[in-house]
Parts: structure tokens; C-alpha cells; sequence
């Protein structure tokens, strides 16, 4: 007595199913990671770039934060852009972003104050002040929208 057995495999491949996320960058979440980015390149340029700091300490705090901020959201925006959330199911990824946000906007708006205050006039550090506020106001609308998805009620959890 013989027994066969024959596997099928159908694949269905849609458009959404690609290495990259290209939609991402037409929603919300995605425009504001962009104009963050920005934002904090024109931060960090304008901080790098000039000579003769008024003030040292302060915008050398500017510096580093700008920077720090523009690479973890560079990380946060890759991700998105290569669905790499779904391979990492252990790490809560809204939550690290709402995290992320909330500490970011408080150290961008701190220095964005102490850089408005000790620019002494200096055209490009005035940029980067204004520029750090726009940061600021961008994450703010960020953690808005995300504190629903990072901290509001979980499916299936009873209010």
C-alpha cells in the first residue's frame, strides 16, 4: 500500500509586503518623524558649524542633545521604514517611543530656552534656537498622538 503525499505552497504577494514601507512616509507619525529629522539636522548644523560661542557649556549641551535626539529617531524612523518592530516582538515599541518623546521634547525645550538666552545675537545660534523650538513643538504633537496607542486602554481589557 502506497501513500502519496503532495505539499502545495501558494504565495500571495501584495503590495504592502515589500522590504520597504515607502506608505509610512505619507502618514502622520511618519510625516512628523521627517520634519523632526529635519528640524534637528538644521539644530545640530547651525550649532556645529558656527564659531565663537557665547556660551560654551550651553550649546555644546545643545550639540550633544540635537544630536542624540536625531539619531535615536533616525533608529525609530529606519525601523518603521523596514518593519523591524515586528522581528523585535520583546521591546514595546510604542512605549519606547512615547518615552522617547516625552524625555526628548523636555531636554530640546530646556535648551532651546538656554540657547535663546545666551545667543548674544549670533545669527546662526538664533536659527538653531528657533529651529530647536519647531523640534520641540513636533514632538509634542508626537507624544499627543501616540499617548493613545502607548498608554491608552489595551484591546480586550475591560474599563
Amino acid at each position: 500500500m502506497s501513500h502519496t503525499v503532495v505539499t502545495t505552497t501558494t504565495t500571495v504577494r501584495s503590495s504592502g509586503d515589500g522590504l520597504l514601507n515607502v506608505g509610512y512616509t505619507h502618514t502622520i507619525p511618519g510625516l512628523l518623524k521627517m520634519g523632526q529629522l529635519l528640524a534637528l539636522l538644521i539644530v545640530f548644523l547651525c550649532v556645529h558649524l558656527v564659531r565663537g560661542w557665547p556660551s560654551w557649556a550651553a550649546f555644546q549641551f545643545f550639540e550633544v542633545v540635537a544630536l542624540w535626539f536625531f539619531i535615536a529617531l533616525l533608529i525609530f524612523f529606519l525601523m518603521h521604514l523596514f518593519r523591524l518592530q515586528g522581528k523585535m516582538p520583546c521591546i514595546n515599541w510604542p512605549l519606547t517611543e512615547f518615552f522617547h518623546y516625552t524625555v526628548g521634547a523636555i531636554l530640546i525645550f530646556i535648551a532651546s530656552i538656554v540657547a535663546a538666552a545666551k545667543s548674544s545675537g549670533v545669527s546662526a545660534l538664533v536659527v538653531a534656537s528657533v529651529f530647536g523650538f519647531i523640534t520641540t513643538f513636533l514632538m509634542a504633537v508626537n507624544l499627543w498622538t501616540s499617548y493613545s496607542v502607548a498608554c491608552g486602554p489595551q484591546a480586550g481589557s475591560s474599563v
